[in-house]
């Protein structure tokens, strides 16, 4: 444990998730006070000389909200559609806030099956490797439009773990609407306890995960699960916590209790 947290606190390479319920309101509409405060954190560890990526969903919300439809449309190709009118918005709205701290963001966006140990995972590589080079921040989504595997199942928690091996993080914070994981589901048992740290992906863990789900996303703890999961065989620490103060990254990276903390096995073996 107090090496784990000794490598958060040295990490240079950090990849951040946050979800559609943190970054847009129930409307689709972005959260623009929580986009600046989060984009002001990330840059300010930018200027530290760290390499910084982020991982964002919302690009279906924002669409919808631009299109004025109230609801999440139910087929496929409404919400490629969608995905694609949203994501210029989001990029637009990231690239300005950015701009408006002196940082270059660049805009990437990818599949998951991009671990293919081949041509295509190299080129993913040498891009990041180069967009750090340039001391750009890349802003990372899923390709929704020609793939249908995120808008059905993993609101970018299971692509933001593959991020974090292609760019060899040395952490992966995931934002989310929940403090972090807890023993039972709190939305619906109030002696539900927070977790605050585990060692390996037991069936007791994906047991107390649940699955919870918004009419924004379509992940849930499971695929937080999945990501952590991911991150643990190849000795990247991931942490859960509450988006709704991006301050807590910066909390996390000072080595506080904050969320919930997956050790690498090789850091204090499985419980």
């Amino acid at each position: 444990m107090t090496k784990t947290r000794g490598r958060i606190q040295s990490a240079e390479t950090i990849v951040v998730k946050v979800g559609t319920s943190t970054i847009t309101y129930p409307n689709g509409k972005m959260n623009l006070m929580f986009a600046e405060r989060l984009v002001r954190v990330l840059s300010n560890l930018k200027n530290q000389g760290k390499n910084i990526v982020l991982v964002t969903s919302g690009a279906i919300g924002v669409g919808r909200a631009k299109m004025g439809l109230l609801q999440r449309p139910d087929s496929i190709p409404e919400k490629q559609a969608l995905a694609s009118i949203g994501q210029v918005n989001l990029m637009y709205i990231y690239s300005k806030l950015f701009g408006e701290y002196g940082q270059v963001a660049s805009q990437v966006l990818l599949t998951k099956d991009v671990l293919d140990g081949g041509e295509r995972e190299q080129n993913a590589i040498n891009t990041f490797q180069t967009l750090f080079q340039y001391n750009s921040i890349p802003i990372v989504n899923e390709n929704d439009t020609i793939s249908i595997e995120q808008i059905q199942f993993g609101d970018n928690d299971t692509l933001s773990a593959i991020v974090s091996v292609l760019v060899k993080a040395d952490l992966l914070i995931l934002l989310s609407d929940i403090d972090g994981l807890y023993t039972k589901d709190p939305n619906e048992d109030k002696d539900a306890e927070l977790i605050h740290v585990v060692y390996g992906v037991t069936e007791e863990i994906i047991n107390a995960s649940g699955n919870t789900h918004s009419d924004l996303g379509t992940g849930g703890m499971r695929t937080k699960i999945a990501a952590a999961q991911i991150c643990l065989d190849h000795d990247i620490p991931m942490v859960i916590a509450n988006g709704d103060n991006p301050s807590n990254i910066n909390r996390i990276l000072a080595g506080e209790d904050v969320g919930t903390l997956f050790v690498p096995c090789n850091e204090g073996g499985y419980v």
